[in-house]
């Protein structure tokens, strides 16, 4: 997604630093973004071969390059451009499968439906950190119930089955692709669940936990092994200017956030073990804090504070100018 327009970014920026002094958790021991090429960061995956090494990749029309960034040291390592694909359209979401491939979501559709098929891009993670020219497989992609924005590409750690988040104001949905995708036809994904607006999302790395996140806030869900989603948990997800992306760490003891920007800072939060308090025991389907909309704030017992109401406001207000800009 694009950032905030000048008219409402100031307003946005002093809330979201008005709620960062009032206490607000803060994530610590992340990174630094250096590399001016990578100005719309609109995912984050670890590296399985590379330990501290990310991917990442612009937002937008940009996914034909896809880049390693060194945690270490907030460097690209390496820039890897696809080759054997068309041309992209809206790129949000990366992640790294159990087969050892990356796969890069071209999935964005901020007219919400107006994409009858979006793609998924599929390449082998490279042994060696170096600039290269990779071959790339295409998927294309449908929604068995009609087109629909989304941002968030998940691969499952153990299975290798490919789920995606659709983003929309009032709630998305959550779906499954099919067990193995298929680059000589048409990849139906069907809707298996419901989920609050959702900017990004990430499996953990043993694959029992898929942590959805938005602008706002961040929810961690049991995976129940068959595309359901479990009882839910607040994570103490960091504010930042433009939310895009999350990712946990090769070894699970920490979750990545990321955001828009030039110079972006990925910040880290330690995971929350189920148990160690947090959250609140209610499963999508139940009607708790976590079914449709994005409200929730990042702590523990889901009270939405006046600084949410508030910064809330400004992002619809934000949506809808969207919309008449680009209807007009």
């Amino acid at each position: 997604m694009r950032p905030f327009s000048y008219v409402v970014a100031p307003s946005a920026a002093a809330v979201l630093l008005l709620l960062a002094c009032a206490g607000t958790a803060v994530a610590d021991d992340g990174f630094t973004i250096k590399d001016p090429r990578i100005t719309e960061s609109s995912g984050l995956a670890a590296s399985r071969l590379h330990p501290g090494v990310y991917w990442t990749h612009n937002d937008s029309d940009d996914g034909a390059f896809v880049y390693a960034v060194d945690s270490r040291s907030g460097e690209t390592v390496a820039t890897l451009t696809l080759r054997g694909i068309g041309s992209p359209r809206d790129v949000e979401g990366i992640s790294v499968g159990p087969d050892g491939n990356v796969y890069v979501g071209d999935i964005g559709d901020n007219l919400d439906g107006s994409w009858s098929h979006v793609w998924i891009y599929r390449f082998p993670e490279p042994k060696q950190l170096v600039n290269a020219t990779v071959d790339a497989t295409q998927f294309t992609v449908k929604y068995a119930d009609g087109p629909r924005n989304a941002e968030a590409l998940m691969v499952h750690p153990k299975t290798g089955r490919v789920y995606i988040a659709s983003k929309n104001e009032d709630g998305g949905g959550l779906y499954e692709g099919p067990a193995r995708l298929s680059a000589g036809g048409t990849n139906v994904f069907r809707r298996v669940g419901e989920v609050p607006w959702v900017t990004d999302g990430a499996f953990s790395p043993d694959g029992k936990e898929l942590v959805l996140r938005s602008y706002f806030s961040a929810r961690a869900y049991e995976w129940k092994g068959d595309g359901r989603l479990g009882a839910d948990r607040a994570v103490s997800a960091p504010f930042q200017g433009q939310a895009e992306s999350v990712t946990y760490t090769a070894d699970g003891t920490a979750m990545l956030f990321g955001s828009e920007g030039v110079g972006s800072d990925v910040q880290r939060v330690a995971v929350e073990r189920r148990g160690d308090g947090g959250g609140n025991g209610k499963s999508p389907s139940s009607g708790g804090e976590s079914g449709k909309g994005s409200g929730d704030a990042g702590g523990g017992d889901g009270k939405v504070t006046l600084g949410l109401v508030v910064l809330g406001g400004l992002l619809a207000a934000y949506l809808g100018l969207k919309r008449l800009m680009r209807r007009s």
